[in-house]
């Protein structure tokens, strides 16, 4: 039978069959537009470079925090804006934004400047951080292919307890009551068309690993409440689409998750030089998500020296790179998008942050040995195709 013809006037082409949308999640770092005076009365909270000055009044420390916060954010915003623009994301899952006016703020007094016409849109909710950090989402009207992007639907998770979702044990225990809120800031869903096509985010950020408790690192023993925020994120995920047609929907989980699967231990200095050497962490509240093969962690797919997203130092004898910032897939969207591999922008560390060999990059314009910088963490991005 003869194949048939399309009509005159008409291309068919594969590129009709799918469309691309480009996605990142940043910790930009404590966007906030309030300043903080508790540093008078409690040192542990006052900026070092303020301790170097003898200081006699409150009323004389009001003044010089707001002229230091002030200095300090403009050059760090300017950075912050330079590895935003550099991610070239449609829609930016973000984390520790004070509220939408400073998120506003600096849309229109930073990146705006940088990119012109860009994340109109705007979305968040307060959750449950005691700062007043939470995280938010900024879309564009269309994708940079010219396809429109459309909210749907938000949804905040914070107000759930473990009683809730019967995630109460006894490691949950050791810190917290089953009336408590499971999420430390909260689980953000939100449901967009891209070109028509559904796309549902989870944006959070997980507990930090805090300081040391009862004989274990701060990692360790904060692990049971990141392992319950996971176990809530999937129980969110299956009840909303089902056990058994989870795998098969458009969804990702954006976010610092303060927690990593893997490392790379530094040893060495600079005379003499670095070396890296690859961990594997016996358990991580990643593995909620990653043991079974529910999402796929696409930071996996670039190389073992080559997927880290924050330095973390406190001096010679602790420093690691890892990974605490993920975009995770659902098994159909890491299926269809199997040759994406994720990029992770650099060029906002400080000096300090110590690269593997050959993964150094020219630092924006400004950047400091430790400050400022464009943030702690670093953006991850990624171009999906969705089919």
């Amino acid at each position: 039978m003869p194949r048939p013809q399309p009509k005159q006037g008409y291309c068919v082409t594969f590129e009709n069959a799918f469309m691309s949308l480009r996605i990142a999640t940043f910790n930009v770092e404590n966007l906030i537009n309030r300043f903080d005076f508790s540093g008078f009365r409690n040192e542990l909270r006052q900026d070092r470079a303020v301790k170097l000055f003898d200081i006699r009044s409150e009323a004389e420390y009001r003044q010089i925090e707001q002229a230091r916060a002030i200095a300090h954010t403009d050059d760090t915003r300017q950075l912050t804006a330079l590895a935003i623009a550099e991610t070239g994301a449609d829609i930016l899952c973000l984390q520790e934004i004070d509220n939408l006016e400073a998120l506003h703020a600096f849309e229109y007094g930073y990146l705006f400047k940088m990119i012109g016409r860009g994340y109109r849109y705007k979305y968040m909710i307060e959750g449950n951080d005691g700062r007043g950090i939470d995280v938010a989402v900024m879309m564009r009207e269309e994708t940079r292919d010219g396809q429109a992007i459309e909210f749907q639907r938000m949804e905040s998770h914070a107000h759930l307890t473990y009683a809730d979702l019967d995630l109460f044990d006894d490691d949950i225990a050791q810190t917290n009551q089953p009336q408590d809120r499971i999420f430390r800031r909260d689980c953000l869903e939100l449901d967009v068309k891209v070109g028509g096509r559904p796309l549902t985010l989870y944006v959070t950020h997980f507990k930090s690993m805090g300081s040391p408790r009862d004989g274990m690192d701060g990692r360790t023993a904060s692990m049971a409440v990141r392992r319950a925020e996971a176990r809530a994120v999937r129980h969110i995920i299956e009840s909303r689409f089902g056990k058994n047609r989870t795998a098969a929907k458009r969804w990702i989980i954006c976010g610092d998750m303060n927690d990593y699967q893997e490392r790379l231990v530094i040893g060495g200095d600079r005379l003499n030089g670095f070396t890296f050497t690859p961990t594997q962490e016996a358990q991580s509240a990643l593995d909620v998500f990653t043991g079974d093969g529910f999402a796929d962690n696409i930071v996996r797919r670039r190389p073992e020296l080559d997927r880290w997203t924050l330095f973390h130092t406190r001096g010679p004898e602790e420093r690691h790179l890892c990974q605490l910032d993920y975009l995770l897939l659902s098994p159909s969207l890491a299926k269809s998008n199997a040759k994406r591999s994720p990029d992770i922008i650099r060029a906002g560390q400080p000096y300090r942050t110590i690269f593997p060999p050959g993964q150094d990059v020219a630092r924006y314009p400004r950047t400091g040995w430790d400050r400022p910088k464009a943030s702690d963490h670093c953006p991850v991005a990624v171009t999906l195709d969705l089919l």
